[in-house]
Parts: structure tokens; sequence; C-alpha cells
């Protein structure tokens, strides 16, 4: 029952509150909360149990801080490729803004009009090139992150449902 298992929890909270967790010790964490929702007492007349919710909180928030560094990392650099592409545009259209100004003011000039017009129009295809170029850097980078975000989670989705395989085949035996 779940009242059984709180000496386990507290020593491991205390032991490492927030330092990232093996494979091996997130599977225990869950093994703990499967084997305390499987022996929870039924409610007479549902399919609901008791269970001890400040104990599940426990272990639910000790599970969360000792999620891998690379699922923190995912989160932050999501965050900051968006700012970053945010920079990148708002730097992109102030050089393109900056570079019809100077057209327009080279453009008074009737000497060079046709210089003009051809710099200006150089310059916004570089700052075209390069904020497109720094987007799709950004996005790669980005999406190599969370595809290894992804590795992990399909892990960690694999190895819940073996136990929840396994679960249910000791609730078919029993």
């Amino acid at each position: 029952m779940i009242g059984d298992h709180e000496p386990e929890v507290g020593t491991q909270q205390a032991a490492a509150p927030t330092s990232p967790a093996t494979v091996g010790e997130l599977n225990e964490l869950i093994s703990e909360m499967v084997m305390a929702l499987s022996e929870a007492k039924a409610i007479p007349g549902s399919g609901r149990v008791l269970i001890d919710r400040e104990q599940m909180l426990t272990v639910l928030e000790l599970l969360s801080d000792r999620l891998p560094e690379e699922m923190r990392q995912a989160r932050w650099m999501v965050r900051e490729r968006d700012t970053f592409i945010a920079r990148t545009n708002e730097k992109a259209r102030e050089v393109i803004e900056r570079a019809r100004q100077r057209a327009k003011e080279m453009v008074s000039n009737t000497n060079i009009i046709a210089e003009a017009t051809e710099e200006a129009n150089i310059l916004v295809r570089r700052a075209e090139d390069r904020s497109h170029r720094i987007r799709l850097e950004a996005e790669d980078y980005a999406e190599d992150r969370l595809s290894r975000l992804e590795d992990v989670l399909v892990r960690v989705l694999d190895q819940v449902r073996s136990m929840r395989s396994e679960l249910h085949q000791t609730r078919s035996i029993g």
C-alpha cells in the first residue's frame, strides 16, 4: 500500500532532491506509483480506489524534479529559438528599412538613381538571405534537440507501457 512506501519516498527525496535521475531511478519511481495504485483499497461499488494524495504528490514532484536535463533544455531551446527568430526578423526589417531610407535619399540625386536602386535591392536581398539562413539554422538546431527529447520520451513511454502490461498480466494471473 502507499503508506508502506512512505519512508522509501522520503529517503529518495532527501538523497537527491533535484539532480537528474537515471532511467532506472525514474522507473523505480514510476513502479512505486504503479504498485501504490495497484495495492490501493477499492471503494465498494465503484472502480475507484483510495490513495494517499500527499504521498502521490510527493512522488510526482520528485519525478518531475528528477527528469533528464535534456527535457528542460529542449523547452528552453524552443523559447530561445522563438526569441532568436523574432530578433532576427526585427533586425532584418531594420536593415531593410535602412536600405529603403538610404535608397530614397539616393534617389534624390539624379546622377545616381540607378546605383541607389541596385544597392538597396542588394541590401534587401542580403538581409533576407541572412535572415532566412539564420532562421533555418535555428530551426535545425531546435529540431535536433526536440528529436533527442522525443527519443528520451519514447523510451520512457515504452517503459511505462511495459510496466502497465506487466501490471495487467499480474492482475489476470491473480
